[in-house]
């Protein structure tokens, strides 16, 4: 409701083309937002499995750009405002990210092992 009456407040200043571009070109970029996270899930995923870990800030990075996408492809200023709010606001990193073993100069010793009664 608040989101139209926005909209419907601006129109009426005489802003209306402005507005309507607005909303256009906003979506457009939600749009080609969605694609790139797509993209980047992929690149991101792919490179930390690679390492043999699994990332998961890789999923929360593109769910909240997924999220403002949608939020641009919404018409309205005030969807578009939390949009950019979700984009510019970076998420708090882990103080201490974990190591793989070998890194750490550890061993990995492998083999087989029958249990006892």
């Amino acid at each position: 409701m608040l989101e139209g009456a926005v909209l419907v407040r601006l129109s009426a200043d005489g802003h209306g083309w402005w507005v309507f571009a607005w909303c256009v070109l906003a979506a457009c970029a939600g749009m080609a937002l969605i694609k790139e996270a797509r993209f980047a899930l992929v690149a991101r995923l792919g490179a930390a499995l690679a390492e043999g870990r699994f990332n998961i800030a890789a999923l929360v990075e593109s769910a909240r750009t997924v999220v403002a996408g949608l939020l641009l492809i919404f018409p309205g200023v005030i969807s578009d405002l939390l949009a950019l709010a979700l984009l510019l606001v970076p998420l708090p990193r882990p103080a201490v990210e974990r190591v793989p073993v070998r890194a750490r100069g550890g061993v990995i010793i492998d083999g087989e092992f029958r249990r006892s009664r």
